[in-house]
């Protein structure tokens, strides 16, 4: 079998080249690869298309490696919570494709399933639909968006095994599924690595096909991006 441990994750993007195409997984904070992050910072790698959910925050997540003005272009649903990506996006420095959450959604699943293109309703007679395609069907206009697939997609998983295979906790089971299938090259941090054998198989949320090296991560900060509680 493939060995596909590797130490940490320095090596895990020790290849990543200056202008790859990247899928980071999570939703808000949670979920976040905050170890490869970590890595790409400390590799300095330029250039970057980094298609996520968001954006992070200024000081945690992908907001880091905006600050650093290590991406070049965001492929994006939610971004409202990040101060350095508004002040680039409104200056030019920073190249925005503002997409739908679900249409972002699909795209990254029909990048991963082979589909190269698909139809929705979602942005019909917006921004979103400018320079698309737009066919009727039963009586509807759909727009036509197109798939999305990266050089590397780099997830976080709760728990994974040797081959790959990976488990993810509550909400952090968002993007990263479907990102994890979509890259040429899948990176995968884990909370706990384990042994082949050891997990089951009913369990399982990616299979380890799809993933190219995995590790196990540290020092995770899960931090919350917005702390709500009820006054009673």
């Amino acid at each position: 079998m493939i060995n596909k441990v590797v130490k940490n994750a320095q090596e895990a993007v020790h290849d990543i080249p200056d202008n790859a195409v990247l899928m980071l997984g999570g939703f808000g904070l949670c979920g976040i690869p905050e170890n490869c992050i970590s890595a790409l910072l400390k590799k300095g790698v330029k250039g970057l298309t980094c298609i996520s959910n968001n954006a992070g925050v200024d000081d945690f997540g992908i907001g880091l490696m905006l600050k650093t003005r290590q991406v070049r272009k965001m492929i994006s649903s939610y971004v409202g919570e990040n101060a350095e990506f508004e002040r680039q996006l409104l200056s030019g420095e920073l190249e925005v494709e503002l997409i739908p959450q679900g249409t972002l959604a699909e795209r990254i699943r029909a990048g991963g399933a082979g589909i190269p293109a698909f139809f929705t309703p979602a942005g019909v007679g917006t921004e979103v639909a400018e320079g698309k395609e737009t066919r009727v069907f039963d009586g509807k206009t759909y727009l036509m968006e197109s798939w999305l697939k990266a050089d590397f997609a780099i997830v976080k998983a709760w728990k994974g095994d040797t081959a790959g295979n990976l488990i993810y906790k509550g909400t952090a089971r968002n993007f990263n599924p479907m990102m994890a299938t979509a890259g040429k090259i899948t990176i995968a941090e884990v909370e706990e690595l384990v042994p082949l054998g050891s997990l089951d198989p009913n369990e399982i949320h990616t299979p380890g096909i799809y993933v190219q090296r995995i590790f196990q991560g540290n020092a995770y900060e899960k931090r919350i991006e917005q702390r709500t509680v009820t006054r009673i």
